[in-house]
């Protein structure tokens, strides 16, 4: 099988998988949290065995610390994934109204540049978006328990196409035939 063609199932693949967590978001929130979850615990666990073998009491006490609050976090997440989805939903509310407030002051400090509107219409659309997000939560918080699946259909969807875009790419690009005695066929002809 070419490279193209499983360039090209992959991004199929992806934009199917994409459409189907799309049609249960809420299911898809809830198993992000859970892996969130268990990479927390994982990622504690290796933070605090590596406390034990840190340089200076300072790194230490910071290294047990880091470990026992990702343990805590991940243990919270898969002991009550409800709460620890909407949780997460809520943090990444907050990061898209401050990458959007961050966007919009980088934005002035690019005045006069060609990147200056591109970077205050998306620092805006991002503080639109939390905004939204944010009111229709206040109405019904079942909106933030489907956020995170939302999301990660809409990005398996353009992941998705991205690959299949890249699949005919690479379909059409130009070979470098290379001739027996190791000479392009380009040279060759020459």
């Amino acid at each position: 099988m070419s490279d193209w063609i499983k360039w090209l199932l992959l991004g199929l693949l992806s934009i199917a998988f994409g459409i189907f967590v799309l049609g249960a978001p809420a299911v898809a929130s809830i198993a992000v949290t859970v892996v969130t979850g268990v990479l927390l615990l994982i990622s504690g666990a290796l933070q605090v065995v590596g406390g034990f073998t840190v340089e200076g009491t300072g790194n230490k006490i910071l290294s047990f610390i880091m470990g026992a609050v990702m343990l805590f976090l991940g243990w919270s997440f898969l002991d009550n994934p409800l709460e620890g989805t909407l949780t997460l939903a809520t943090v990444v509310l907050i990061l898209f109204l401050a990458g959007g407030i961050a966007r919009v002051i980088l934005s002035f400090q690019m005045r006069g540049t060609q990147y200056f509107w591109a970077t205050l219409i998306s620092g805006i659309m991002s503080i639109v978006l939390a905004v939204l997000i944010w009111r229709f939560a206040a109405a019904d918080p079942a909106v933030l328990l489907q956020l995170l699946g939302i999301l990660l259909g809409i990005e398996m969807i353009f992941n998705g196409l991205g690959l299949v875009f890249m699949a005919f790419y690479v379909k059409d690009a130009p070979k470098d035939d290379k001739a027996p005695s190791g000479e392009t066929t380009e040279a060759k002809e020459a």
